[in-house]
């Protein structure tokens, strides 16, 4: 007879009175272990012995240097006069020294000369073979709904009036995009070729992908100026991280019994990858090439602050004189042509992956345009609509086919202003709203922050590191926020940790209960489907305009416009991790008698906690990007340091603020990288 301890173990029954007798051949028992390294052995010793140390050396310097709450100055450092003297020196030997004139310099005009071709080209074509040539593109793509889309929005951007800037834009993009691709696929190729590489290039591409795209801006601007040059290499350092990443992720997860069939027929490292690694990693490549092109475009609006013309300089202009209608006018092209290219990468990587029906089978216009003489045949067809476009004298949109948006819309905010900002009955109005956010949650929750010792922050942010992660999660965080202090702008930092907080608390909360119900309701999904799938594609830059319109300008519309940027991944990524829960566990507890809301709290919640969670670290980076763009309509704190940085030439503060960023950044996600990898 045999008496069952645990599931799957089996003991023998027990017998009173005896103790149990040790083998002859045992060494002889040693003394108890000492509690020391209990502790160092047991799994919670290993957590609290480094948060101890750390308790013991933050209390130490923090009756060494008391203060309530802002960073001693003893341990802070001035590095305004030397970046100043740096920056002061590259500008000066900008025009003389080797490396600007030979490698930098050769850059620099590599880079005006493609742009400055790719635009002259597109104005060459007109508005017509623009036009002609996206339609024909996208219904060889995808078909004739693509094609009237496609068309649909260059018209629209004409008819607004901005078909110069969207070139301007567009022009910017293709040089952008396609170093990015070339530069993020060949590190791709060798981080997916070696491990080595692989390791090395992984903390590098972690840290380009958390950092909000205003801190690329300011290197660029010390090396290559104000201008064209450092917006395109600006836009190639962002958008490289994510193709390098799919492209390595491709290489690695080739189906390895196809790659053994190569290399047992003989066939060389090059051959093998040629033949076989790169076109079973095709998929992966051109999902980078759509992410590269999505965060390209995202980059190439923000980069109008550093002196890119387009779309982006006529939104950053209408921000900065409070214009709204303009601001608008300038976004609604943005909008569309986001859309355009990300339908038409996306259509691309759905048709490599799809068998081609025969060819009897296809239309006749699909027989006529297969292969490589279909896409001649496109080509041809579009310059046949530029020439004619040319010798009817209209290569400009014309003048007299534009519609004013401004107007209409400035008149719509001031009548929202009139009746809608404030004096609303029972509700209040929308800078009722926002006051209140200020006040009762912005301001508490930075007076707090602020207030707080900066040891006692220290040891906060140590022990969630150790928490959630591992001591060297908890080592980097604490040197982040450390960092951030010895810069000398604690308390603008914790203004921007304030905005990010309650901004990410209003996020989870709204996204958490958005996908509890698209969860639940196939009918709610589909209907949330489009409605995120433009909000996701809509660059970061074009959130500010809404929110200036309804709230006016200052840090609640900077919170408001990070919620809606990062609202659309939370709802995405919880919902898809509630719809993949196994639905055997579900039917469990269905007849146990559970009803919905014990189903949700007790088997979706706890078995979808990896998707929460990566919901929660997704949160955390996006609001961190729109918050420092905040800047720009009265955020202040980092924000608006950068922007002032770079407004009035002073890179001391600007890239000081930056640094600062980075590391705040990089604290956000470590906190929450241990999570997202659960």
């Amino acid at each position: 007879m045999t008496f069952a301890t645990a599931p799957g173990r089996l003991s023998a029954p027990p017998e009173s009175g005896r103790q149990p007798r040790r083998p002859a051949d045992a060494p002889p028992a040693g003394p108890p272990e000492r509690p020391r390294r209990a502790l160092l052995t047991h799994h919670a010793g290993r957590r609290v012995l480094p948060l101890a140390v750390a308790a013991v050396v933050l209390g130490t310097l923090g009756f060494l240097f008391p203060g309530a709450g802002s960073w001693p100055g003893a341990l802070a450092v001035d590095l305004s006069d030397p970046l100043g003297r740096a920056g002061d020196w590259v500008v000066d030997h900008r025009d003389s020294h080797p490396l600007f004139l030979y490698f930098f310099g050769h850059v620099s005009n590599l880079v005006v000369v493609s742009v400055r071709a790719v635009y002259v080209l597109l104005l060459a074509a007109g508005w017509a073979g623009v036009t002609a040539l996206a339609g024909l593109v996208a219904w060889r793509l995808a078909g004739v709904r693509l094609a009237l889309t496609s068309m649909a929005a260059f018209a629209v951007c004409g008819l607004l009036g901005m078909w110069v800037p969207t070139m301007q834009t567009l022009a910017l993009m293709v040089v952008a995009v396609a170093a990015s691709v070339v530069v993020g696929g060949l590190l791709g190729l060798a981080a997916g070729l070696s491990p080595r590489t692989e390791r090395a290039l992984r903390p590098v591409l972690d840290t380009m992908q958390i950092l909000p795209a205003f801190a690329y801006l300011l290197p660029m601007v010390l090396v290559f100026g104000i201008g064209v040059p450092a917006a395109v290499l600006a836009t190639v350092v962002y958008a490289a991280p994510p193709m390098a990443r799919l492209t390595a992720l491709g290489l690695r997860e080739a189906d390895a019994g196809v790659l053994e069939a190569a290399a047992s027929l003989g066939a060389t490292g090059r051959q093998r990858l040629l033949s076989a690694r790169l076109p079973l990693a095709r998929r992966q490549i051109l999902l980078g090439v759509n992410q590269a092109i999505m965060m390209g475009l995202s980059m190439a609006v923000i980069a109008s602050v550093i002196g890119a013309a387009g779309l982006g300089d006529r939104v950053y202009q209408a921000l900065a004189s409070v214009d709204v209608g303009a601001a608008l006018a300038a976004g609604i092209p943005i909008v569309l042509l986001a859309v355009v290219l990300d339908r038409m990468a996306g259509a691309a990587g759905i048709r490599l992956g799809a068998t081609p029906p025969p060819v009897s089978e296809r239309p006749f216009l699909r027989r006529v345009f297969a292969g490589w003489y279909g896409r001649l045949l496109c080509l041809l067809a579009a310059v046949a609509v530029a020439v004619a476009g040319r010798m009817a004298g209209t290569t400009q949109w014309p003048g007299s086919w534009t519609v004013s948006l401004a107007d209409p819309v400035n008149r719509a905010v001031d009548w929202m202003t009139e009746h809608l900002y404030s004096g609303v009955p029972v509700i209040g109005g929308t800078a009722d709203w926002a006051a209140r956010f200020t006040g009762w949650v912005l301001d508490p929750m930075r007076t707090g922050l602020q207030a707080a010792p900066w040891w006692l922050l220290l040891m906060l942010v140590g022990a969630i590191g150790v928490l959630v992660g591992t001591w060297r999660t908890a080592l980097t965080a604490v040197l982040a926020l450390a960092a951030i202090g010895v810069l000398g702008v604690w308390e603008p930092a914790l203004d921007t940790l304030s905005q990010v907080l309650a901004a990410v608390a209003v996020t989870l909360v709204l996204g958490f209960a958005i996908s509890v119900g698209a969860a639940r309701s196939a009918r709610a999904e589909r209907l949330l489907r489009p409605v995120l799938d433009i909000c996701q594609t809509m660059p970061q830059f074009v959130y500010l305009i809404p929110v200036v319109a309804l709230f006016g300008v200052g840090r609640a519309p900077a919170a408001a416009a990070a919620v809606v940027y990062a609202l659309p991944a939370v709802v995405r990524i919880t919902t898809q991790g509630l719809r993949e829960v196994n639905p055997a566990a579900l039917e469990s507890a269905r007849s146990l008698g559970a009803t919905g809301g014990q189903q949700l709290r007790q088997v979706q919640l706890p078995l979808a906690r990896p998707a929460l969670l990566l919901a929660v670290n997704q949160a955390v980076v996006l609001v961190l990007a729109v918050v420092i763009i905040g800047g720009l309509v009265g955020g202040g704190a980092l924000g608006y340091d950068v922007v002032l940085g770079l407004a009035q030439g002073d890179l001391a503060t600007g890239l000081v603020a930056g640094a600062a960023i980075v590391c705040l950044g990089l604290l956000l996600d470590r906190i929450t990288q241990p999570a997202k990898e659960a």
